[in-house]
Formats: C-alpha cells, structure tokens, sequence
C-alpha cells in the first residue's frame, strides 16, 4: 500500500511537538543549558539588550572571518557608489546588527505580548485583512527571528521553517512559537503542498525568496544590476494558491525606540505568465527596502553563490 506523503509530513510535525524522556540524556544537558541562558538576557531592559546586541556583533566581526568577507563582497558588488571606506563602516554596522538580532531571539522567545507592545507600532494591517490566502514575503533582513513574534501579535501565520538537527531545539522552538501563535502551522521549507493547503483555505504564510536557492527552480534575474539566482516559486505559489503577495518589513528604529512592522500593499501583476518578470519585480522590491536601511540586511549569506556559466566565483579567495 502506498503511502501519504503529506500525512507523513504532518505526522512527522506532531511527532516533533511531544516531549520524549530521551530529550533528559546527558548528551543534550548543554542544549538545555544554553536555551536556558537565552532567558537571562529577556530580563534585561531594552536599551541594554541593544547594546549588549552591538558588543556581540563587535565580537563577531573580529572572529567569523570568512562571514565577514562574504558580506565585504556583497558590499562591494551592491553599493559600488560608495567608497572603501563608507563600506567598511556599512560593513561594521551590520555586524552590530547581526548580534543585535542575535539578542533579539531572547525577545522573541520570552517577552510576554504585554511588553511588547510597549516598543512596536503597525502600518499597513489592513492589507491582511481578507479571506484570501497570502504569501507574507519576509526578507532576510537582521530582524527576521523578532518579525514573527511581531506580526503573530495581531494575526496568526503558518510559518515555513528551517528545521533544526538538534531534537531537544527543534521541540523547543516549535513550543515556542507555537505558544504565541497556538493555530498556527509549522510547516517545513520544503512541504509545498503544506503551503498551498494553508494558502487555499484562505490562510497568510509566511515566505522567504531573497536568498540564492541555487538554479533548479529559479532563474538568473538582476539584483542591484547584478545576476543572482532567484527563485520562481514566489509567482508559482501564488497561482497555484490562489494568493496574494504581500511583503512585510521590520524596522530597528533608531535610538532603542523600538520597531516599525510595516505590511506592504500586495505586489500587482503577481502571479503574471511570465516567471522572469514576476522574479525581477521581488527582486527589485527587496533591493529597494534594502537601500532604506542597508545596515539591518544579512549581507553575511552568499547571495550570489551560483554564477552564469563561464563567471567566476565572486567569494573565492
């Protein structure tokens, strides 16, 4: 008899949400302990935690040397405008903001909704406010682990997700994220068909296609004038779900004043016949966020790992 896919998937979802007595071994005591010292930093004000944020990120920078001559490329090929030095402050700059969302988790993660609430404010909730499906279009900017706590605050959405090798973290940030957001699906980046049964039954979730995914699904579309691989699957989903495109930012605000969540109008003319252009409008809207505020993006990924035939590797050496 052949099986379900799909019941497979959602059965091997509720599998990692029930605690087993094999998370207690001693060999998963260190994971334990290390979510455990996540809490501390929560109970920290605000301001500090930024700040604690920018020492990490400081660090960061002085030790992942490879990370910081991935985002030093990506830095040169985006902004050529700018002078070595105006990009070496950039450069320095995202680093303080990678460890800031470093910190940010512990936010995400323990701060009752009650706080919150206190340092966040909303623009553009309306566009959520239909009984269509939606791809939320989350880009990979610094603040995308507190994003999801942020939007799950006034609407619910079923997240796609990386999961974790480690069991005993991979039940606990599902716990978590479930605990804000309890009708939510937790759905695997790869269960398609999860993602189109959210999106048909009139569900939002959430969606990522900023970063190189390789070529299999995606096409070779300028980003900041340059050739990257980017993926189709933004325009595919939306056909075959029947939805709407709407992409959301968060703002670090300046100052420890808090965040911005802005909910974009929906993308017009997506899904088109046509993937390249449906690709080259995502790419053109992410590049145009990312120029308000260049400093919170996660320049640290190789955005432009596969080349055209015949380029050579930007990252090389």
């Amino acid at each position: 008899m052949s099986q379900n896919p799909d019941l497979n998937k959602q059965a091997d979802a509720r599998a990692d949400d029930v605690f087993r007595r094999a998370y207690l071994l001693p060999k998963y005591w260190l994971t334990w302990l290390g979510i455990g010292l996540t809490f501390i930093p929560s109970l920290l004000p605000y301001r500090w935690i930024l700040q604690l944020g920018r020492w990490l990120g400081r660090i960061i920078y002085h030790v992942v040397g490879d990370r910081v001559h991935i985002a030093r490329v990506n830095l040169e090929k985006c902004f050529p405008e700018l002078s070595q030095d105006e990009r070496e402050a950039l450069l320095k700059k995202n680093f303080e903001s990678v460890g800031i969302g470093i910190m940010e988790v512990t936010i995400a993660w323990w701060w009752p909704s009650s706080r919150l609430e206190n340092i966040v404010s909303y623009q553009g909730l309306e566009n959520l406010e239909s009984d269509d499906g939606t791809i939320l279009m989350v880009m990979h900017f610094t603040t995308i682990e507190l994003a999801g706590r942020l939007i799950t605050q006034c609407h619910s959405v079923d997240a796609t997700y990386r999961e974790h090798g480690n069991p005993v973290f991979e039940y606990v940030q599902r716990r978590l994220r479930h605990r804000f957001d309890p009708g939510s699906q937790l759905l695997r980046r790869r269960d398609v068909r999860g993602m189109l049964r959210s999106l048909k039954s009139g569900r939002t979730v959430w969606y990522s296609p900023d970063q190189d995914y390789g070529t299999q699904n995606g096409l070779f579309v300028p980003f900041f004038g340059i050739p990257a691989a980017t993926i189709t699957s933004t325009s595919r989903l939306a056909k075959a779900g029947r939805a709407k495109v709407i992409p959301m930012t968060v703002t670090r605000l300046a100052d420890a004043k808090g965040y911005q969540v802005h909910l974009h109008c929906a993308l017009e003319g997506i899904p088109s016949s046509d993937d390249y252009q449906d690709a080259l409008q995502v790419n053109q809207f992410v590049e145009q966020r990312i120029r308000e505020h260049p400093e919170q993006y996660m320049w640290l990924h190789r955005r432009f790992k596969n080349r055209p035939e015949g380029e050579a590797d930007f990252y090389r050496g």
